[in-house]
């Protein structure tokens, strides 16, 4: 009987332990998912999508193989607008995967989300499609498999 109060007593006081611990993270850690104001790409989600299209590199190798699909990436806007934290969270093949976080990681420096007044880290995630421009090209290439 003992025993069983003695091992109670450890796994309470490892609990204790855990919550006490947990409460002394800092807030300035804290991600956010949505805030009063959330984070906003230079010249808004339109300018965003610009700058997907001019950056974006379609890897050659995926083209002859006739890849294509939607990458899903997160990314955290931290308080300086600058962006960290890049990656996929579904993808389609690495040649996309890879080629869709380079470009998130050149993003410019956004304006970064607040909370209650203050700048705080956002959590944001962005699907980048690929798809290749004529889909005639496409049937081709699967053709020459």
């Amino acid at each position: 009987m003992k025993t069983i109060q003695q091992l109670f007593l450890v796994m309470l006081f490892t609990f204790m332990g855990s919550i006490s611990f947990a409460q002394e993270v800092d807030e300035k850690e804290d991600i956010f998912i949505l805030v009063e104001q959330m984070p906003e790409f230079p010249g808004g989600q339109e300018a965003m999508f610009k700058f997907l299209a001019k950056n974006i590199i379609y890897p050659k190798e995926a083209k002859e193989k006739g890849i294509e699909g939607k990458v899903y990436v997160n990314f955290t806007v931290n308080e300086d607008g600058s962006i960290g934290n890049v990656k996929v969270i579904r993808g389609v093949h690495p040649l996309l995967n890879n080629e869709a976080v380079r470009v998130i990681e050149s993003f410019p420096k956004w304006t970064p989300g607040k909370q209650k007044g203050e700048l705080v880290r956002v959590s944001y995630n962005l699907p980048i499609t690929f798809r290749m421009s004529n889909s005639e090209d496409k049937k081709e290439k699967l053709k020459e498999k």
